[in-house]
């Protein structure tokens, strides 16, 4: 079975079909190139509306080739206005904030800082201890790549139970929650392997990249993240909210069904705080602004070319897809490779590649996280008509 890279950080909800959604034909986005309506993107289009006509409430694309930018929407925004999807939409990110925290830690080398070698417990001392867990034995490269060994606190039971299932969730969304109390969760765990041994996702290594960050520089990670990476690129939509419930303007509402199984009543899950996320999914961007970062990391605007082949130094998970340093390639059924990262946090799933040139890139949101299947659009837009 081809493993679904999901990485995020709703993981507990599984995915599953629900009744079709009427939805309008897929349109593109004023002022913009308009060929992909009936030529090179076609099969893109195809593959957005069978994700609203599966069950996803609305969808928002970007795509940006030799040929111009094409956007697309579909379905809609507000289940309850019918307000369709905007091409212009921010919305949650999930796990492609791992991207951003990789490449400031691959800065941060670069400059001298650290190296991908120290061990956590040089960076943050006593932190990862417990059941089995050795700070001491685990380097900061092992936690960008997964090879870590340590657990996923968001695979904590009791941790699911409270903020991704609806009982807990509709009573502790507002939480905040302190990143050293999320390592915690996952030291109550054994680990899943020795450091080195394997490979397994784990958001518990981004919160300790995160806290890393942080330690090395004097300052939240958030800001490094801006100081670094938004603002030289003008990443006008993209954010770090930190404890902050909401999404920006434009949005579109955000939608969960809030059980194990995908199963049940939809549910408005758009104001969450997100610091149960931290440095392991908490960003906020939309389709252009995601495309720009990624373009522009392929290609050597952000990293040295020591530290991005480093990036693009990958671990095999499984027959197509490979993880590096926060950053996924993933060989679609054409051979066409692309690089980027999915993501999901409650009522939003994204997914933002490029191609190693930086030439053609891709970005999306479906604002649903029980439903639609991410890598369909991305082997349609690469590999379709």
């Amino acid at each position: 079975m081809r493993k679904r890279m999901r990485t995020t950080a709703v993981a507990a909800v599984a995915v599953a079909l629900t009744a079709a959604l009427a939805a309008p034909a897929v349109a593109a986005g004023p002022g913009e190139d308009r060929t992909g309506d009936t030529g090179d993107h076609k099969a893109t289009a195809r593959a957005v509306r069978a994700a609203v006509e599966g069950g996803v409430p609305g969808v928002t694309l970007r795509a940006e080739d030799r040929r111009g930018v094409w956007t697309a929407t579909a379905g809609v925004g507000n289940l309850r206005t019918e307000r369709p999807r905007s091409p212009h939409d921010r919305y949650r990110v999930g796990s492609i904030t791992k991207t951003f925290v990789a490449t400031v830690l691959l800065q941060l080398e670069a400059e001298g800082t650290l190296s991908l070698d120290d061990t956590v417990d040089s960076w943050l001392p006593g932190l990862v201890t417990g059941n089995g867990h050795d700070g001491a034995r685990i380097t900061l490269r092992q936690l960008l790549n997964h090879t870590s060994g340590v657990f996923d606190y968001t695979a904590d039971e009791d941790f699911g139970r409270t903020y991704f299932l609806k009982e807990g969730f509709f009573e502790h969304r507002y939480d905040t929650l302190a990143p050293e109390e999320l390592v915690r969760i996952a030291m109550s765990h054994k680990p899943d392997f020795a450091p080195g041994a394997g490979w397994n996702y784990s958001n518990t290594n981004y919160v300790l990249a995160g806290l890393v960050i942080e330690k090395a520089t004097g300052r939240p990670y958030g800001e490094e993240i801006h100081r670094r990476v938004i603002t030289p690129l003008h990443l006008t939509g993209t954010s770090v909210p930190g404890t902050r419930t909401g999404v920006p303007g434009p949005s579109s509402r955000a939608y969960g069904k809030l059980t194990a199984d995908g199963s049940g009543p939809v549910h408005d899950v758009t104001r969450i705080n997100p610091s149960m996320a931290f440095s392991a999914g908490e960003m906020i961007s939309d389709s252009k602004d995601l495309g720009r970062f990624y373009r522009a990391l392929l290609t050597g605007r952000l990293l040295p070319k020591e530290q991005l082949d480093e990036m693009t130094d990958t671990v095999a998970v499984d027959d197509t897809h490979g993880y590096g340093l926060g950053l996924m390639s993933t060989e679609l059924s054409c051979g066409v490779t692309v690089w980027g990262h999915g993501g999901g946090i409650h009522g939003s799933t994204s997914d933002a590649v490029t191609t190693r040139n930086g030439r053609h890139s891709l970005a999306f949101n479906f604002n649903g996280d029980w439903t639609g299947d991410p890598e369909a659009v991305i082997d349609a837009e690469y590999c379709g008509d």
